[in-house]
């Protein structure tokens, strides 16, 4: 059985993040608000299919997906982009590959203890974020 992502998750961290948005091209103004905000993750998981909200004060984004299937994602929150996206299992990772204008572009996401990590890529850029489960 893989990893439970279920819950409510508040962000502790975000290292590089402005980097990462950068290599996406981002505007200026976009890139300094959304670098300050704190976000929180809301992950609703059944088996293999999973409902993501990113929750913020100045963008919300929703993302479902079931791991090993390959759909069209529009990335209208972020950079407002249309890339083939797959998340595959890597053990208890998941693992996003996200095929389009950018090279090297997609997501790891895992558990370690009450701590969700989101490992963030674009081109050479690599962005961490780590988020607290809500009790």
């Amino acid at each position: 059985m893989p990893a439970d992502y279920n819950g409510h998750w508040e962000m502790v961290s975000n290292e590089h993040f402005e980097d990462v948005m950068k290599a996406l091209d981002i505007d200026f103004a976009t890139r300094k608000i959304a670098s300050h905000l704190h976000q929180t993750k809301v992950i609703v998981q059944n088996g293999d299919k999973f409902e993501t909200k990113t929750l913020s004060t100045f963008r919300n984004y929703e993302v479902n997906f079931t791991v090993g299937e390959e759909f069209e994602e529009h990335t209208k929150a972020l950079d407002n982009r249309k890339v083939k996206t797959l998340v595959t299992w890597d053990g208890d990772k998941l693992v996003c590959i996200q095929k389009g204008e950018k090279e090297n572009r997609g997501w790891k996401q895992w558990i370690e203890g009450d701590m969700l990590h989101l490992e963030i890529t674009a081109l050479d850029k690599v962005c961490h974020q780590v988020f607290k489960k809500k009790q």
